[in-house]
């Protein structure tokens, strides 16, 4: 799905679809990590978050690099693209929500998937938004401003990730073995 999002959202010219493209891909990464979590002690689920709310870190200062880089240098994004890629990555968004729902109050490696998933389907509908408002203003604001709500969003999911983390290595270096 990231490799189909990040070629749209570069043939759009969009700022948001490139912005959910790499929390696509983030979220990958954090069910990959979350799979190798499973059966491991605390300490090692806890640093498997960490890893994840790291990376949703880099994400969110490269989505703020690419939107001031577009301040700079302009955009043209294509708003039917957005949309319909916007659509399409909502319902998948929404699919691995439904799929998680039941575990989302779990280990720490389990509620770090929930967050990034529902920081996906809260992205998904902003990129739908801001596509209808491209078309309808006839302007690349929308686009911006909705990327930049977006890195507020991955890097606000990255600190609540390594707070949460934080707290289970704290707890598995006082009563868990490794």
């Amino acid at each position: 799905m990231f490799l189909i999002e990040i070629t749209i959202g570069i043939l759009a010219n969009s700022t948001a679809l490139i912005a959910d493209s790499l929390d696509m891909l983030a979220d990958a990464s954090v069910y990959g990590i979350g799979i190798y979590a499973v059966g491991k002690s605390i300490l090692h689920k806890a640093k498997a978050a960490q890893i994840s709310g790291y990376f949703q870190l880099l994400l969110g200062v490269i989505i703020l690099i690419d939107i001031t880089r577009r301040l700079f240098l302009g955009s043209e994004p294509i708003s039917s693209l957005m949309i319909g890629m916007g659509f399409i990555a909502l319902v998948a968004n929404v699919a691995c929500l439904m799929i998680i729902r039941n575990h989302k109050n779990d280990e720490v490696h389990m509620r770090a998937s929930w967050i990034f998933s529902a920081n996906d389907v809260i992205a998904n509908m902003g990129v739908i938004i801001a596509g209808v408002l491209v078309v309808w203003l006839d302007n690349r604001v929308p686009d911006l401003v909705i990327g930049c709500i977006m890195s507020i969003v991955v890097l606000r999911g990255a600190w609540m990730i390594l707070k949460d983390a934080k707290q289970e290595v704290q707890k598995g270096k006082v009563g868990d073995p490794l």
